[in-house]
């Protein structure tokens, strides 16, 4: 019985898939008329679906977006209110239920009107927002996926949202970094690949501060496109890819083509497999762990976590 067999259907990254949960929004407009916001998260990033909490207690000094806390299965979570942060007008009594996501080390409550169903859907089949979608929730959308009779679910990037809101913790950024808690090994020339400008954003801080060259890509498809075109010039240089790239950090979520299906194509490739690969991703729980696993990635990361990132990058980039 191969590797394979032993894994469930979602599990298969050659798939380029993932689930999504389908959850709505209900806008009431000027003329009275209830718009419907079809909007996506990753399963993976979901804990449970479960009924609004009562109470939801105010906290001094969140912002306005953020409802309160609220005491779930003995944890105190925070609540953010969707609509809030969307600026639209909620109809009476919406706001029933609420999404708890557990991502970058943290659970987070996200109220929403009505959680509909799961759908699986391959990353190829997500396509850039329209301009005007994309301005009105301020960029914060992964892609869009059109679905039965051409409507569209747009899939909300929550890291963007939680950075917006100021609740992203990111650890040992602002601090410097001992020798004791990070062996220094070189300089290194660095790909790394997220969908989030966000994301890109704090990790390219992180490693620049250290001493890196970045080069980044949004999504898989453009990484391959950078590697290759590294690969025409190292075969014109008569040089080894490794003189160009000595280390890849990867997201898992980006339209296109995810990161575990890239990392499975390095992996397979001639060249590319040279290079160590780090997934760098949100999602923290074991499924995810053992899908790093299966397509042969060196090391994985819970994003962000700055000590954490520069000791697998010492560990793990080609000394040149």
């Amino acid at each position: 019985m191969s590797k394979k067999d032993f894994l469930p259907k979602i599990l298969e990254t050659g798939a380029n898939e993932l689930e999504i949960i389908d959850f709505r929004m209900f806008e009431e407009l000027d003329n009275g008329e209830i718009y419907e916001w079809i909007l996506g998260v990753n399963v993976a990033k979901v804990r449970e679906v479960i009924r609004k909490p009562n109470p939801i207690v105010k906290s001094p000094g969140s912002p306005p977006e953020v409802e309160g806390i609220a005491k779930i299965r003995g944890e105190v979570v925070p609540i953010v209110n969707l609509a809030k942060w969307m600026k639209i007008k909620e109809p009476e009594n919406a706001g029933k239920y609420v999404i708890v996501m557990e991502f970058l080390r943290e659970i987070v409550g996200v109220i929403v009107h009505e959680a509909k169903r799961i759908r699986r859907i391959r990353w190829a089949d997500i396509r850039k927002p329209p301009p005007s979608i994309e301005e009105r929730l301020g960029g914060k959308i992964v892609g869009v996926i059109e679905i039965e009779d051409g409507n569209l679910l747009l899939l909300l990037d929550f890291e963007g949202i939680l950075d917006e809101l100021g609740m992203i913790k990111i650890f040992g950024i602002d601090e410097h970094i001992s020798e004791e808690e990070v062996e220094r090994t070189g300089h290194f020339n660095i790909l790394i690949l997220d969908d989030s400008p966000v994301a890109r954003k704090i990790i390219r801080g992180i490693l620049e501060k250290d001493g890196h060259t970045v080069i980044e890509a949004k999504s898989g498809l453009e990484g391959l496109d950078i590697l290759n075109k590294y690969l025409e010039q190292a075969s014109a240089e008569g040089k080894d890819i490794t003189d160009y790239i000595q280390l890849i950090v990867s997201d898992i979520e980006m339209p296109g083509m995810d990161g575990l299906t890239f990392t499975r194509k390095i992996k397979e490739h001639p060249e590319f497999s040279k290079i160590p690969v780090i997934i760098n991703t949100s999602l923290s729980d074991k499924a995810t762990v053992d899908k790093a696993k299966y397509v042969n990635a060196d090391a994985h990361l819970v994003k962000f976590d700055a000590p954490d990132l520069l000791k697998l990058v010492h560990k793990y980039a080609i000394k040149k």
